[in-house]
């Protein structure tokens, strides 16, 4: 069991009394990255993909259906190779910065584990972790999951009451994830052009990972009210509606969704992508610039539901479509992530904090029950106040 020491379950002093912001400074031994992880070969596929659906009844046909996704590309999901990159370049930023904090790094769902990297923290005499998840916005998955981990991670190392762990904020409204997505807009804006379309006959589709109606709804602290979508849903409009201000076009604009994997019976956010596109096309659009918004780097989701699936629906539109990078290892977005990581270290003012959206900037401690998982009910999470 996750002993909890003040409010917060294995939290460090600083944040165990659960403010929503820590403005005391910590001195943190290392950080941890945090990823989904992924297969890394055809013989990993279907394990990986029962780590993921594990406790949900998933039958094996299903698995085998998504599981052509990752076969398409030899077995191997890029998410790993795109973690170990951020890896190094925060390493090397950190260097640069003259920074001594090792980056430590362990997976929800396939090797190398979460509580793999909390285990060689204990070898390597670490007790105060910070972790950044890599993911930007507030829900069940892109959140209190990754917290979830945490909690697993200690208890399965024996090793809860001896290593802290707190995460650093939310970052989907911190300038060094939203840069790479506004230079992103206006370059692709710049090839739609270039290729004789109007700003008028260009629409702008900001797509991120659809999810359950029912989490959306849950996503952020219940007293913020933000409706039927939630954080979730909020703060992605909020990033996009930034992202056009910036690239300064009058080219139109909407969210969409994308990689649904629920039952049909089961609402989940919308419209899809490919849908979006059928009627925005019948509409007259005749070119899209389909941003990534909810995604920090080209994980399975990317490669195959925009770069396959919504260029296949471009092709069959006979329409222009051009798809913006993800922040991967960009400067502005590696820069910024150590720059959350020293909010922390040495405990900045609130006030000090960047935020490019009024919804932040975002809690260092989670609110209570806060992004709940509707089905599963509240588990151990660290790094938030209980449950």
């Amino acid at each position: 069991m996750t002993i909890t020491n003040g409010l917060v379950a294995g939290a460090t002093p600083a944040a165990a009394s659960g403010p929503e912001h820590v403005e005391e400074a910590v001195a943190y031994d290392a950080i941890l990255l945090t990823s989904f992880g992924g297969p890394e070969g055809q013989d990993d596929v279907i394990p990986f993909l029962r780590n993921v659906t594990g406790g949900r009844g998933i039958p094996e046909e299903r698995l085998e259906e998504v599981a052509h996704h990752y076969r398409a590309f030899g077995g191997i999901s890029p998410i790993n190779a795109q973690n170990r990159a951020l890896k190094a370049a925060l390493e090397e930023e950190l260097a640069q910065r003259g920074i001594d904090l090792p980056v430590l790094w362990g997976n929800r769902n396939w090797a190398p584990y979460t509580r793999e990297a909390v285990a060689e923290a204990h070898e390597r005499g670490f007790t105060k972790l910070l972790a950044i998840g890599t993911s930007a916005y507030s829900s069940y998955s892109s959140c209190r999951q990754y917290r979830e981990d945490y909690a697993n991670a200690l208890d399965a190392t024996g090793l809860a009451g001896v290593i802290q762990i707190d995460k650093v904020r939310q970052f989907f409204d911190h300038p060094g994830f939203v840069t790479p997505f506004i230079d992103g807009v206006i370059q692709g804006l710049a090839d739609a052009a270039a290729a004789g379309f109007t700003p008028a006959e260009t629409h702008v589709l900001f797509s991120t990972h659809s999810i359950p109606s029912t989490d959306a709804a849950k996503s952020g602290p219940a007293s913020r009210n933000f409706g039927p979508g939630g954080a979730y849903e909020a703060q992605h409009l909020a990033v996009a509606e930034v992202v056009m201000d910036a690239a300064e076009t009058a080219a139109p604009w909407s969210l969409v969704y994308q990689s649904r994997s629920g039952p049909p019976s089961m609402p989940w956010l919308e419209p899809d992508i490919s849908d979006a596109m059928r009627d925005l096309a019948a509409a007259g659009t005749k070119a899209f610039v389909i941003v990534p918004l909810g995604f920090v780097s080209d994980h399975m989701e990317v490669k195959w539901d925009l770069d396959t699936e919504a260029m296949e629906t471009a092709e069959e539109l006979g329409a222009f479509a051009v798809r913006v990078p993800t922040p991967g290892i960009h400067p502005a977005y590696v820069s910024g992530l150590i720059d959350l990581v020293l909010e922390r270290v040495q405990g900045t003012p609130t006030a000090e904090r960047p935020a490019l959206t009024d919804l932040g900037p975002w809690y260092d401690v989670c609110r209570s029950g806060c992004c709940e998982n509707v089905r599963l009910g509240f588990k151990p999470a660290l790094a938030g106040l209980a449950p």
